[in-house]
Formats: C-alpha cells, sequence, structure tokens
C-alpha cells in the first residue's frame, strides 16, 4: 500500500504572498516565523520588473540576482508588523510605477533562531507577482 508523504515544513521561511499596500510600499508574508536580523535585511531583497531596474525594481527579467543589484538602505527599507514574525512591510523612498509587473524575490532569510540559510525565499506557490498601481 503506498502512503502519502506527509507535508514537510522547509528548513526556512516561504513567501507565501507579496502585495503593493500603498504606492511606495510593499506587503510581505511568509510561511513561518523569519529571522529578524535576516527578515529585515534589505539587501536580501530584490525586486524584478518588465521594464528594467527602475523605480523600486532592482533586476530586470533577465538580470542574475547579485548582491550588487539587491535593494539598498538608501533606495528602500524592511520593518516588520506587529510581533508576528511572518508579516513584513518593505517602503521604498520612490513610488511604484502604475501598470508594471513587478516579483519581489527575498534570499537568505532564516526561520527564527536560525542562520546561515544561502538559497531563495520564494517557491511555486508563492504569491510574489503584482501589477504597480
Amino acid at each position: 500500500m503506498n502512503e502519502i508523504p506527509a507535508f514537510r515544513q522547509m528548513d526556512h521561511p516561504v513567501l507565501v504572498e507579496a502585495t503593493q499596500i500603498a504606492p511606495n510600499q510593499i506587503s510581505i508574508t511568509y510561511d513561518q516565523p523569519a529571522d529578524f536580523a535576516s527578515a529585515t535585511n534589505v539587501s536580501n531583497y530584490w525586486i524584478r520588473s518588465n521594464m528594467g531596474p527602475i523605480g523600486i525594481a532592482t533586476v530586470g527579467m533577465k538580470d542574475p540576482l547579485m548582491s550588487s543589484n539587491a535593494i539598498r538602505p538608501e533606495i528602500g527599507m524592511i520593518t516588520p508588523v506587529g510581533n508576528s514574525k511572518t508579516r513584513f512591510v518593505m517602503s521604498f523612498r520612490v513610488n511604484a510605477m502604475t501598470g508594471v509587473m513587478y516579483t519581489v524575490l527575498p534570499c537568505f532569510v532564516n526561520l527564527e533562531g536560525r542562520t546561515g540559510f544561502m538559497g531563495e525565499n520564494w517557491g511555486p506557490l508563492s504569491r510574489n507577482m503584482f501589477i504597480g498601481m
């Protein structure tokens, strides 16, 4: 008899949803509690757009993710929402461009109480795309 495997929780938080909540703000939700230091390090995030690296976007559709094109503190910041450890708000100095498709790409965000995760924090079920309003 074949057993259905139990759902295996990832050893890192996975982005569940990224939603634009204001012209210059994105709400980010993870599936598990995230480590505060890595989740609020804005350099662990990239914003991809179909218009290239312009406005809040740091990379175009085919650009590789590198430390040199991550979001920088002079462009934006990320803060926790309450004490949930799963919800954060990313704020930018400029507004997202209306009608542009954006994709939020977090990497290196650890689970609460852990360090050393060196991969991507999104998956096939992540709702990490939105159209700028």
